[in-house]
């Protein structure tokens, strides 16, 4: 972020809260050109956003404001600032649906807290989809109004150029058109006068206060039902049972069922063209930020899109005749080059460790050796402190004391950046460990503190196996 907009952002959250900024952090990018800051005064916090695309802020923006005027879980529109292209939302914490699946999972099973979860956020969509979208200004949406069939194929020739060419699948470009006019054909005859989210995955849903909350919204536009439910249950990183994804769409069905007249059958039926299109489109993504801009931790969803890809191709029967699409999609999912992706994605497990000098840097037991210490004596201690003593790097008071500190925002941005660049190569070349380690005077306080850190920005951008130790708290 340029200096000019940092100070703009800086303006905006004292005019809002009437406090001087104490800290401002990126957050993790994610598969968007948009810039997210946490900005923190003495006791209020807020998210600012940067997008030079101003009509997609102004979507943004105006979609909130309907939403929260509604009574729907979105965040807060604090201030905006149009001219910089920036606002300021309220700030959800940093508990996505996608970090609680990982958390709450066993293994590959979903116990039924997370099928809970899920439930909540399932009850929620048709108030954004029916009740929401009856006044909503769709002159507003961008970069199309509805899911129309131009829309449509956009989608679909993202899939053909970004991931079919870039992937080497070959296929007959004539033939696969005329599918795509027939495959668009059937998908609008379905109803498509309803709010469509667009992007309604797991990443785009906040927990706070066990309460989902929605964010992302910008791309919505006019279209089916059938679209955002798929997104959801078929959302590749969240590899969710087939068991639960039945469970889910009977539920969704039945809370629909109490706003609109549906004939479930029929429903079902256009439900699984939609799945198709959104894991296509999803496969598009995956190819142009991976197989194009070379951003390797975007392969890591193709082992996930294939199974679900699998799973429609060897269940689902559509009612019209598309053989040059659906041919093109047996090779994707028989392709030796894709299969190797899948077979050679083993998880990468970074270790990050806190620990005292007093006891000596830690040992890396898988054998491997190499990795990082980052020695965090340079900040000030709050060790030093009385106050802290019975604290920790976890707890609230050492967590506030240390993001005052103008030091520990450039000491992190440089670790992030050291990390990364390793993190993106490792995946890469299919490395399997990686450790990190900070360590301080008596390994509580700034170890315990950056170590937690860096644990949670490697968790919202990589998918990796990560193992956090806290070396002199565990010797108590």
């Amino acid at each position: 972020m340029e200096l000019h907009t940092e100070q703009e952002l800086i303006r905006l959250f004292e005019d809002w809260s009437g406090e001087n900024v104490v800290t401002i952090q990126p957050l993790p990018p994610s598969g968007s050109y948009r810039e997210y800051y946490r900005i923190k005064g003495t006791t209020r916090t807020a998210i600012g956003a940067y997008n030079s695309d101003k009509k997609e802020n102004r979507a943004f923006t105006e979609f909130t404001k309907h939403f929260h005027s509604l009574g729907l879980n979105v965040p807060a529109l604090y201030r905006e600032n149009p001219e910089e292209n920036i606002y300021l939302v309220e700030d959800l914490g940093d508990t996505t649906l996608y970090t609680y699946i990982n958390q709450n999972r066993s293994g590959k099973s979903y116990p039924d807290r997370l099928i809970d979860i899920y439930k909540s956020v399932i009850e929620q969509l048709p108030k954004f989809q029916i009740n929401a979208g009856k006044d909503l200004n769709y002159s507003l949406c961008y970069p199309r109004s509805r899911f129309d069939k131009r829309s449509m194929m956009w989608d679909l020739n993202y899939f053909k150029y970004y991931f079919l060419k870039l992937a080497q699948i070959p296929f007959d470009e004539q033939d696969l058109e005329e599918d795509f006019q027939t495959f668009t054909d059937y998908l609008l005859q379905a109803g498509t006068d309803y709010f469509l989210y667009r992007d309604f995955q797991s990443r785009n849903v906040m927990l706070k206060d066990g309460k989902p909350y929605f964010i992302d919204y910008q791309g919505g536009r006019r279209g089916a039902l059938q679209y955002d439910l798929a997104s959801l249950l078929y959302d590749s990183k969240a590899d969710m049972p087939v068991e639960v994804r039945k469970i889910l769409l009977e539920h969704y069905i039945s809370i629909v069922s109490k706003e609109i007249n549906i004939q479930p059958e029929e429903f079902t039926r256009y439900f699984y063209g939609y799945v198709l299109i959104r894991i296509m489109q999803a496969m598009g993504s995956y190819g142009f930020r991976g197989f194009y801009e070379k951003k390797e931790h975007f392969l890591q969803s193709i082992p996930y899109a294939l199974a679900n890809l699998t799973t429609i191709l060897e269940n689902v029967q559509l009612p019209i005749e598309i053989p040059a699409l659906w041919d093109a999609l047996q090779k994707v999912v028989r392709s030796k080059r894709l299969q190797k992706i899948s077979t050679n994605q083993k998880p990468l497990t970074i270790t990050v460790n806190s620990f005292s000098y007093k006891r000596g840097i830690p040992i890396d037991v898988s054998g491997h050796g190499g990795g990082f210490v980052f020695d965090c004596r340079a900040i000030h201690n709050p060790g030093r402190y009385e106050e802290f003593a019975g604290f920790t790097g976890k707890d609230k008071p050492v967590i506030n004391f240390l993001d005052r500190e103008k030091d520990i925002k450039p000491f992190l941005t440089n670790v992030y950046s050291l990390i990364d660049q390793s993190v993106e190569k490792y995946l890469q070349r299919n490395f399997t460990n990686l450790m990190v380690s900070f360590g301080c005077t008596g390994g509580q306080h700034r170890s315990v503190y950056c170590a937690e850190a860096l644990a949670k920005h490697l968790k919202n951008k990589f998918n990796i196996r990560l193992v956090l130790r806290h070396l002199e708290l565990e010797m108590k």
